[in-house]
């Protein structure tokens, strides 16, 4: 007997959603070549510019030359190097809290957390629209895990009543793929009735959103006691790799005590978090990128509004296009590429069925012409596909 991976690799390809990996020949930013061709690309989440900042690089190379390209083991052995604990300390200054860990990916640091807070006997309450990574984490937890209906607290307190030992309510701030916020105000409200936690992933919310660039919770003016547990990604807004937990100085002495994630993994090279800290800086300081990116989002969607084109519910550099069939979204996806721009098809089971969208992603690194550019080959593109494969 052998396992049949043929058939599951045609059924794929039958359904439409078979995956290919575009191969990069040139740094991130809006002009790329992928597979040999110049193409401009709109769906990489670097959302403030910062992947290919000559400063960003410089301090990589300088923190190679100092500290050498390898962490050499795990923090608890001898792989916590003077920039991871500045730019911990960097972190928990950014977000507010008394400490930060750090985390080599940000699906790592979402495992870390869940699992090292709830466990048998307890219960994980996470949004059905949650990225997999904390799907995941809720599952392999061994908790009572529930899903409650996008951000619904309704819904959500319906499934409190029901739940027993400690409780995490666990959700996104930004929904990768749909692009809207967490309406965490009330999500968090509703919580605190019932003596539950809550975690938020901020993954695609810092740097994008709040007044300093410090993600939903600062959006929303939340704090601490809101939200004890946030987590955000390094390799989004912040260019670079890799991920944090931000909380109490409990909290982090206790992911670093019972994490398997954390402690049986190598940690990150210790020049990515010098690039890191240089790009905090940059994105701390330079809020024009912040301000650009807004008018680049709000000239996208007034244009596509102007087009008939479908837009999803996104104040965020996250604009998807909602197509519809999987086929669809593939052949608009490929016309676009014909006409020189870069534009992802996301289809299930990264999305339901039936919603499979082109995933825009803007960056204040695209210019305004650059962003007319994309509406109008939008605009013939559309025009090209048969009305009833418009959705």
């Amino acid at each position: 007997m052998s396992f049949d991976l043929a058939s599951r690799l045609a059924a794929r390809r039958a359904e439409h959603l078979y995956r290919q990996r575009p191969l990069l020949d040139s740094p991130q930013g809006p002009e790329v070549v992928v597979d040999g061709r110049p193409l401009l690309a709109f769906c990489s989440n670097d959302y403030l510019g910062l992947a290919s900042h000559p400063e960003v690089i410089r301090a990589l190379q300088l923190g190679a030359e100092k500290w050498g390209v390898g962490g050499g083991a795990s923090h608890l052995v001898i792989g916590h190097s003077t920039p991871h604990h500045a730019l911990e300390e960097a972190l928990a200054a950014f977000t507010g809290r008394p400490r930060a860990l750090l985390f080599s990916t940000g699906y790592m640091a979402n495992l870390a957390a869940v699992t090292a807070l709830v466990g048998q006997g307890d219960t994980v309450l996470e949004d059905r629209l949650n990225h997999a990574s904390l799907l995941d984490a809720g599952l392999l937890s061994g908790a009572r895990f529930s899903r409650y209906l996008h951000n619904d607290p309704a819904s959500l307190a319906a499934r409190l009543d029901k739940a027993v030992g400690n409780t995490l309510v666990v959700t996104d701030g930004v929904f990768s793929m749909d692009g809207d916020l967490a309406d965490l105000p009330a999500l968090c409200a509703t919580a605190r009735e019932q003596g539950a936690w809550v975690m938020v992933d901020d993954a695609h919310g810092f740097g994008p959103l709040g007044a300093s660039g410090g993600g939903i919770v600062e959006h929303f003016g939340l704090g601490l006691d809101d939200v004890p547990v946030l987590v955000g990604t390094l390799g989004k807004a912040f260019g670079t790799a890799g991920a944090f937990v931000a909380g109490s100085e409990e909290l982090i002495e206790t992911l670093i005590q019972f994490a398997r994630p954390y402690i049986y993994t190598t940690s990150q090279p210790p020049a990515v978090a010098c690039a890191t800290l240089k790009s905090l800086e940059l994105l701390r300081t330079e809020g024009w990128r912040r301000a650009h990116l807004n008018r680049l989002i709000a000239r996208f969607r007034a244009g596509a509004a102007e087009l008939g084109l479908t837009l999803m519910d996104s104040p965020t550099p996250i604009q998807p296009l909602l197509i519809g069939g999987s086929a669809r979204a593939m052949e608009f996806s490929r016309l676009l590429r014909e006409r020189g721009l870069l534009v992802g098809a996301i289809r299930p089971p990264t999305v339901p069925a039936g919603t499979a969208r082109l995933r825009v992603t803007l960056s204040a690194a695209h210019s305004e012409e650059q962003v007319e550019r994309l509406l109008v080959a939008l605009g013939e593109c559309r025009a090209l596909l048969a009305p009833e494969d418009d959705a």
